[in-house]
């Protein structure tokens, strides 16, 4: 049982994905590309920087992009190839993240003893956008190529106690909904911005203010869309099991 439901949130998530790679594709790609414009202009004005790749996961803020500024990179290192090539690494990253988030939230319901079922899809779905995107991105917004950036390390630890934060206090309003529940769940809400994300060591950027809010603004709506998904995939595929089980 436990091998089918893990294949359903697998199926789940990969369908998920695939759309968010048609729309980061669309709506994504063109704007990392233009910020590499931007980018090439500062190595080419005096920088020992090598230009990325666009990085499929610079939706997710916990895996931002390095930047002049803050990092060097390896001239020799190896990137996609624009066009087919970086497209196809494009879609094989979204589907592989959108069902390793379909396993989590899976595993979420599992050991919550919470069912996810059609009619509350969509709320498994916000949830998982809440905690995994929106929230750290009050602190880490999506960045594009050339944006300056903290420390990776620093940024990815604050990234994951905000989802954990964030992912408990939405279990306690779910599961306890109480006064002293709702007041722990708005605790651990507020509690990673209150410390505060991780600051870059300097706030000068080559990409244009217009050109990261879009970004900013694009990459979260994607990410609501996959996430929409995900808890509507998984709640058919799940009833799929069940259905099984139950024959």
């Amino acid at each position: 049982m436990i091998g089918r439901v893990l294949l359903a949130a697998i199926l789940a998530g990969l369908a998920a994905g695939l759309v968010m790679s048609v729309i980061q594709h669309v709506r994504l790609t063109p704007l990392i590309l233009h910020a590499e414009v931007f980018e090439e202009k500062s190595a080419e004005g005096g920088h020992d920087h090598a230009t990325p790749p666009a990085q499929p996961e610079a939706a997710v803020p916990a895996e931002g992009t390095a930047t002049a500024e803050t990092h060097e990179h390896d001239e020799d290192a190896w990137a996609p190839a624009d066009g087919l090539e970086r497209t196809f690494y494009t879609t094989m990253f979204s589907m592989l993240a959108g069902a390793g988030y379909a396993l989590a939230l899976a595993g979420v319901a599992l050991l919550a003893g919470l069912n996810i079922t059609r009619q509350n899809a969509v709320l498994w779905g916000l949830s998982g956008f809440l905690a995994v995107s929106l929230a750290p991105a009050v602190g880490l917004p999506p960045e594009l190529p050339g944006m300056p950036a903290a420390d990776v390390t620093m940024r990815q630890i604050w990234w994951a106690a905000t989802v954990l934060f964030t992912g408990a206090g939405l279990y306690l309003l779910a599961t306890r909904q109480n006064a002293v529940g709702i007041a722990i769940a708005i605790v651990l809400f507020i509690a990673p911005h209150l410390y505060g994300a991780p600051e870059a060591p300097t706030s000068d950027s080559h990409v244009p203010a217009g050109l990261a809010a879009e970004f900013a603004a694009n990459s979260l709506a994607a990410n609501l869309v996959m996430w929409v998904l995900i808890g509507v995939f998984l709640s058919i595929t799940l009833a799929k099991v069940e259905g099984e089980a139950k024959a």
